[in-house]
């Protein structure tokens, strides 16, 4: 392999662009996005995600004669140069809860129309055990015309963005590092330990570290599963749920994990990635799927709690306004990737209810064209009849709502955001 190295980050994204300008920091990068208008703004400075420093940026942008800097195109030709590709793209689930690979495919196909003898190909993107050697090295393969492990080779290092995070940054995530020959391995680990100061982790095989990152996620899902079905048990005993939870957390090795909607690129997702590979292998996996049943419906428990409680106000449903407020899949963060606050909207149409939707965060054409979503501006809250705090952005904190409630709004709390006193209930 080339030791000058030049590395292709093919993807810009939540993960794919605080990569790029690290990298950036030490080697010369060329960032490809295949939406140019994504690059063009990139290029002026403009990052829809929020996930970079713009100042980090700005000091990276274009490449110096030092042999360090990023260039960002639209341009697959641009990358031909490169002998390191880092692929970063989507691995999102189809309508069926399916994984999705068309992203992971074609990024491999346009990988293998530029690879040359001597190249390595790392993956980034989360995907079920053996993906990368069964599904993207094929790929690879056919498109080339070169041999794996022969001509050329592959590593695997899962993302661990978590986004909106602006403490546990990518740097400061120790990070798991794999490769397809032990020599490679050590390459691939090298890598980035030039870059992340958290450390990192040599995993054995490029599968032990496909299977880490499909556990990560899996594991926080039925973690949370479990709290959210005493959620739904405790509220048919009316006690609230916090109170238990608050209760049982001074036992010293009790894992606080509160009850919530579940949506995102990551744990809503990627449990079905391991799920799918579990059952082409034999084996249906129940914790997993059951913890994912419980996840997926808690929107339709919301929606329906809110229903009974206007019922109980003798409100006439049809004509109820009901405005929920956040869209995005977590707090402070635009990304409204695989949101369940949808299933509360769905929901609540199904009824003839109005539903109105209000956040800050959320790119209005985006929720349109991804959801037909119409997103609303913040007006006057007391028209509505009731309230649904769906997600905890920051700004909700300057909402009165002891003064909604006092006027006769409901005020439904799923994230224990507000003070308990100016809710009439909460997940």
């Amino acid at each position: 392999m080339d030791t000058k190295k030049k590395i292709a980050i093919i993807g810009l994204g939540y993960v794919g662009l605080p990569l790029a300008i690290e990298f950036a920091k030490y080697f010369n990068v060329t960032g490809f996005d295949i939406n140019a208008s994504r690059v063009k703004s990139l290029n002026e400075l403009v990052d829809f995600t929020h996930e970079a420093n713009l100042n980090d940026l700005a000091q990276v942008l274009h490449p110096v004669k030092s042999g360090k800097g990023l260039t960002l195109t639209s341009n697959l030709a641009d990358l031909s140069t490169c002998n390191i590709y880092i692929v970063t793209v989507p691995t999102p689930i189809d309508h069926l809860k399916r994984p999705d690979l068309q992203p992971l495919l074609k990024a491999s196909q346009m990988i293998g129309s530029l690879l040359k003898r001597g190249d390595l190909v790392i993956y980034e993107s989360t995907v079920y055990p053996g993906c990368t050697e069964e599904d993207c090295v094929p790929e690879l393969e056919r498109i080339s015309g070169l041999q794996y492990n022969q001509d050329f080779f592959c590593g695997y290092s899962p993302e661990r963005i978590n986004p909106g995070d602006k403490i546990n940054t990518l740097t400061k995530i120790k990070k798991v590092t794999s490769g397809s020959t032990p020599e490679i391995a050590v390459v691939v680990n090298e890598l980035y330990a030039t870059i992340i100061t958290a450390g990192t982790h040599l995993a054995p095989s490029i599968k032990v570290a496909e299977a880490s990152k499909a556990i990560e996620n899996a594991q926080r899902d039925v973690n949370i599963s479990f709290v959210n079905e005493l959620a739904l048990i405790f509220d048919r005993m009316e006690i609230d749920t916090a109170d238990v939870l608050a209760a049982a957390a001074t036992k010293w090795n009790f894992l606080n994990y509160k009850p919530g909607l579940v949506g995102g690129h990551c744990i809503g997702v990627d449990p079905y990635y391991l799920a799918h590979k579990s059952e082409a292998l034999g084996y249906k996996p129940e914790v997993i799927l059951s913890g994912r049943r419980v996840n997926d419906n808690m929107g339709m428990f919301v929606a329906n709690k809110v229903i009974k409680m206007l019922v109980a106000r003798n409100k006439q449903i049809q004509h109820a306004k009901v405005l929920i407020l956040g869209f995005t899949f977590k707090e402070n963060c635009p990304d409204t990737r695989n949101t369940k606050v949808i299933d509360i909207y769905k929901e609540l149409q199904s009824f003839s209810i109005q539903a109105d939707i209000h956040d800050p965060w959320a790119n209005g054409e985006e929720a349109h064209r991804e959801y037909g979503v119409n997103l609303v501006p913040e007006g006057d809250f007391t028209s509505y009849d009731a309230i649904i705090l769906a997600v905890a952005h920051q700004e909700f904190q300057k909402i009165n709502f002891s003064l909604l409630k006092q006027q006769g709004v409901i005020i439904y709390d799923t994230k224990s955001f507000i003070n308990r006193d100016a809710v009439d209930a909460r997940l």
